[in-house]
């Protein structure tokens, strides 16, 4: 008996509790414990944590991470010394303290993203971010060696957002097995049809499917990506039954998750896909959900619900920017900008139909039309997530599974991202009344769009709303969005008095433009 009480003491304090001593800003600490095993340590042990430096305090949800070890995530927002304190319902885990020291962060460390300027954003450290997203709904679901070449692919990509559900999906082109599931598996059989037929401990979450899930995560911020990680969706089809655990195996879930990654600098919460395909959850439980998910998270991370056919209601506090399924809003001029100025947040519109040649009409627009979605997206002042439905190398879908891109959109799509990050500002319409082509970061910036429209010249002329004063001088550039070329023209305009709505060179100079479509105007201030 002696030996083996000995034995115990000794293995206990081997897996000791373990914690940094020094963590970035907006970084993550965290803090192993070894607790109990017996029972069901998922619903039987309670921990949290209250962090303290001066006068802020964070309070702090703890989960248990199989194999006896328990674990506590936090999120440092400012710097210097920070201090916790731990509360359990377990004897060994409750009453343990520490302290670590918060640093400043290092160069590629912003911090996460955040709503400025009521339609844009920012990161925590006031760096402007401007989300160029892509559509991965289920690569974390796949094969090892396929994820890494995801991967590969986002490091030559210029997407800087990634949506992706934490379930895996059960869909057209994505009907694999998954190399973990997110509850302990009881039992599997087969159907009828040969297929298999799961049964859950819905008290028991498999700590690797979530570890692995993490693994991807930060892999993504290694890139200076964001997950945009979807926790419902309705992609499940009664295969494996995560779209209707129903409402209190939902609320633990959602705890669990939240637990585990609300420290991950680089996550954003979408509530769903298409919620309202969800017909296993009423209308009414999404503000619940939405509720549970925004309490449990202290460091206020961005938050959105995506809709099918039917918005939701995307006004409510706890959604911090609005998320859209809708071709429509970006297929021409004077359409994006509406959606925004019912909602007063930015507008993000998740889901345009996909670059591709699947049969399904949301899965196979041109490269052009991918193209195009982006660039009336921006001059609206709102942004485009991009996906991809080429049939792949064994039939792999990169807006289902990931692998490669082959897609003749992603390089525009960059290309357009460096012409918006080297403007002075995020762009706004600079007429939403009466010009739809012609937006601005400030007096000084401009950018005309005119799409498909070809025409042989351009009189400079600019909305009067905000414009420059007379006597300021403008250069013009030709873009050719397509062929990613940029013509700066020689000629210099002088702004002219004001009469009406519009403000034109003094001269009524016209520039020649070539006939061909998807053409814009870069107009900069000239200063001699």
């Amino acid at each position: 008996m002696k030996y083996g009480y000995f034995l115990f003491v000794f293995l206990w304090a081997a897996v000791s509790a373990f914690a940094q001593e020094r963590v970035e800003r907006w970084e993550r600490f965290e803090l192993t414990l070894p607790g109990p095993q017996t029972g069901n340590p998922f619903a039987d042990v309670n921990l949290s944590a209250e962090f303290s430096s001066g006068k802020e305090k964070v309070k702090v949800a703890g989960f248990y991470d199989g194999n006896g070890l328990y674990k506590i995530r936090f999120m440092p927002k400012q710097t210097g010394e920070w201090k916790y304190k731990t509360t359990s319902n377990s004897k060994p885990l409750n009453g343990k303290t520490g302290s670590f020291t918060c640093i400043e962060p290092g160069p590629d460390n912003h911090g996460p993203v955040q709503v400025a300027d009521t339609y844009h954003f920012k990161y925590a450290d006031g760096k402007r971010y401007y989300p160029f997203g892509t559509t991965l709904y289920a690569w974390t679901h796949q094969p090892e060696g396929l994820e890494e070449i995801t991967l590969k692919t986002l490091t030559d990509a210029p997407f800087n957002k990634v949506r992706m559900c934490v379930f895996p999906k059960y869909y057209s082109h994505v009907e694999n097995e998954p190399p973990f599931y997110p509850y302990v598996k009881k039992s599997e059989t087969k159907d009828v049809k040969g297929k298999p037929k799961f049964q859950w401990d819905l008290s028991r979450f498999e700590p690797a499917f979530f570890q692995h899930l993490e693994k991807r995560i930060d892999d993504l911020k290694k890139l200076g990506i964001e997950a945009d990680v979807i926790i419902f969706h309705p992609y499940d089809k009664g295969h494996w039954g995560f779209d209707s655990l129903g409402k209190e195996n939902d609320i633990k879930y959602i705890r669990y998750l939240t637990a585990r990654l609300a420290s991950f600098r680089n996550v954003w919460w979408s509530l769903a896909n298409e919620f309202d395909y969800v017909k296993t959850k009423p209308r009414a439980d999404w503000d619940d959900y939405t509720k549970a998910v925004v309490s449990a998270d202290p460091y206020g991370h961005l938050c959105s619900i995506h809709n099918g056919s039917v918005y939701y209601d995307n006004w409510k506090p706890e959604y911090t920017h609005v998320s859209i399924q809708n071709g429509s809003t970006v297929e021409d001029f004077g359409r994006a900008t509406l959606l925004r100025d019912v909602f007063f947040k930015p507008m993000v519109y998740d889901e345009v139909c996909y670059e591709g040649d699947l049969q399904q009409r949301w899965g196979h627009l041109s490269g052009e039309e991918m193209t195009e979605a982006f660039w009336q997206g921006v001059i609206a002042g709102t942004y485009v997530t991009h996906g991809e439905t080429y049939k792949n190398a064994g039939d792999t879908i990169f807006w289902a599974k990931g692998g490669r891109l082959i897609g003749s959109s992603p390089k525009r799509i960059g290309f357009l991202k460096k012409i918006l990050e080297e403007a002075p500002g995020p762009l706004e319409l600079s007429d939403p009344w009466k010009d739809h082509h012609t937006s601005r970061a400030d007096s000084s910036y401009y950018l005309v769009y005119f799409g498909k429209n070809m025409q042989p010249e351009w009189e400079f002329s600019l909305p009067r709303k905000g414009g420059p004063k007379t006597g300021r001088k403008f250069k013009v550039e030709v873009i050719d969005t397509w062929n990613m070329t940029i013509d700066e023209r020689p000629e210099i305009f002088e702004i002219a008095e004001t009469t009406d709505y519009r403000i034109f060179d003094k001269k009524r100079t016209s520039i020649r433009l070539p006939m061909t479509p998807y053409l814009a105007l870069r107009i900069k201030e000239y200063r001699e």
